[in-house]
C-alpha cells in the first residue's frame, strides 16, 4: 500500500461525499497487514477529519476546545492528535448530557445504555450513519479474527428483547447472523445451567458449538460443571467469546488464568480457544483476542494511553496509564472518550499471529472509579432474583 495515493484516494472519497471509512473497513485484513507507521498516518488523517467535523457542528465540544487553544488547523495528522480534546467518560451519565450531541436529536436512531453500581444509566446515542459505521466495523472485525459462517451459538446472556438497550447483548447479538442456529438461555434474568447442557448435548454431532455471554456466566456453566464432576468434549473449533469484564458486582476479580484453564478442562478444549473482547458502550468497536490471546485495536482507531499525572501526556507501549479511546467513526458525538481504565500496550506492534498494530492489555478500574459495566449491572440483578427465589421458597419441615 503507497502511503500517499490511500490518502489521496480518501480525500477523493470524502470530496465526492462518499465514506471513505467504509473502504477501510472492507479492507480489514490487508489494514492489519501494514506497517504501524502506515496505520498511524491513516488513523491521524481520519481523527483531524473527524475532529473538524465536531468542531464544526458542535457548540458546546467548540467551546471547550477554543477554551484549550485548539483548533482544526492544529490537528493535521497522527503527531497532533494527543492534542484533541477529550471528553471524560462520566459526562455521559450527567443529565445534560445531549450537550454532546453533534447531530440533532430528531437524527438520533438509537440509544446504548450501560448501568453500574450507582444505577445510573450512561447513555450514548447515535445517528443513523454511526450506527452504520459501527455495525460494519464490530461485523469486519468479527470475520477477521473469528471466521465464523456456520455452527451455533449458544448465548449465556438475555435475549434481546428483554434488554434491548443495553449495549453488551446488542453487540453480542450480531454473531447470530454469522451461524446456523442460536439458542439463549437466560430467560427473565434466570440461569440455570443445565439447560445450557442440554442445549450442547442437542447439538452434538450436528453442529461445531460456541459459547458467548460475558465471563460470570460462563464461569457459573463451568462451576456447575466442576461441581459435579461433568467433563464435555466440545468442537476443535468451537468458540468461548467472553465480553463484559472480569469483576463481579461484588468486587471479586474472575482470575483469567484460571478461567481459561477451567474451561479448558470442563468443556475439553485448548486454553486459547477461549477468546475476550474489551469494549465500551460509548464507543464504536471492540478490541478482539487473536489466537494468541492479544487484544488487537482496529487500525482505524488509536488507544491513546495518558499518564495519570499529567493527561495530556502519552505514555510509551509497554507504560501503564488511563486509555483514552480515539475512534473517528462516531458522528453523534465527538469519540475521543477519556475513560476510567487502567491500561497498557504491549511493546511491540507484531503479534505472533502475524498481524500489526495496537494490542490492549486491559488492568483495572482508575481509583475512585465506579465499578460498573453492562455485565456488571446484569449479574447484580441476577443475584438479587436469586435472593428473592431463595427467601420465597418455603423450608421442608420434617415430621
Amino acid at each position: 500500500m503507497e502511503l500517499q495515493n490511500t490518502l489521496d484516494a480518501m480525500q477523493v472519497l470524502r470530496k465526492s461525499g462518499l465514506d471513505p471509512y467504509g473502504a477501510l473497513v472492507g479492507s480489514l485484513n490487508t489494514l492489519f497487514k501494514v506497517d504501524q507507521a502506515t496505520q498511524n498516518a491513516i488513523k491521524g488523517w481520519l481523527l483531524a477529519d473527524n475532529f473538524r467535523f465536531h468542531f464544526e457542528h458542535n457548540g458546546y465540544y467548540r467551546q471547550s476546545c477554543l477554551q484549550q487553544g485548539v483548533t482544526p488547523e492544529q490537528i493535521r495528522g497522527f503527531d497532533d492528535v494527543t492534542r484533541i480534546p477529550l471528553v471524560p467518560v462520566r459526562k455521559f451519565k450527567d443529565v445534560d448530557s445531549h450537550l454532546l450531541l453533534s447531530r440533532p436529536l430528531s437524527e438520533i436512531e438509537f440509544e446504548m445504555r450501560s448501568t453500574g453500581t450507582s444505577g445510573i444509566p450512561s447513555i450514548s446515542r447515535r445517528d443513523a450513519p454511526s450506527v452504520t459505521r459501527a455495525v460494519l466495523g464490530l461485523y469486519a472485525m468479527y470475520r477477521e479474527f473469528f471466521r465464523l459462517s456456520r455452527g451455533a451459538v449458544l448465548y449465556l446472556m438475555p435475549p434481546t428483547e428483554e434488554i434491548p438497550e443495553m449495549g453488551m447483548i446488542k453487540v453480542l447479538n450480531m454473531f447470530s447472523g454469522l451461524v446456523d442456529a442460536t439458542r439463549t438461555v437466560v430467560k427473565r434474568v434466570s440461569f440455570k445451567p443445565q439447560d445450557a447442557l442440554n442445549v450442547l448435548d442437542d447439538w452434538q454431532d450436528i453442529h461445531t458449538r460456541h459459547i458467548i455471554g460475558p465471563p460470570f456466566l460462563i464461569y457459573k456453566l463451568v462451576a456447575y460443571l466442576k461441581e459435579r464432576g461433568i467433563r464435555l468434549k466440545l468442537d476443535r473449533n468451537t468458540r468461548v467469546i467472553t465480553l463484559g469484564g472480569w469483576k463481579r458486582f461484588t468486587g471479586m476479580e474472575i482470575p483469567r488464568e484460571q478461567f481459561n484453564a477451567e474451561c479448558a478442562e470442563y468443556l475439553g478444549i485448548a486454553p486459547n480457544q477461549v477468546r475476550d473482547m474489551y469494549g465500551l458502550v460509548e464507543a464504536n468497536i471492540l478490541a478482539v483476542e487473536c489466537a494468541q490471546q492479544n487484544k488487537h485495536v482496529p487500525p482505524w482507531v488509536h488507544f491513546s494511553v495518558r499518564d495519570m499525572n499529567d493527561l495530556s501526556r502519552e505514555v510509551p507501549a509497554g507504560r501503564r496509564g488511563l486509555l483514552a479511546i480515539m475512534d473517528p467513526t462516531s458522528l453523534s458525538y465527538p469519540g475521543f472518550i477519556l475513560t476510567e481504565d487502567i491500561v497498557y500496550l504491549n511493546s511491540t506492534d507484531q503479534c505472533g499471529c502475524g498481524r500489526i498494530g495496537q494490542q490492549v492489555v486491559y488492568l483495572t478500574r482508575a481509583k475512585g472509579a465506579e465499578v460498573g459495566c453492562c455485565a456488571i449491572n446484569l449479574d447484580r440483578k441476577m443475584a438479587e432474583r436469586e435472593a428473592a427465589e431463595m427467601e420465597s421458597t418455603p423450608c421442608p419441615i420434617a415430621v
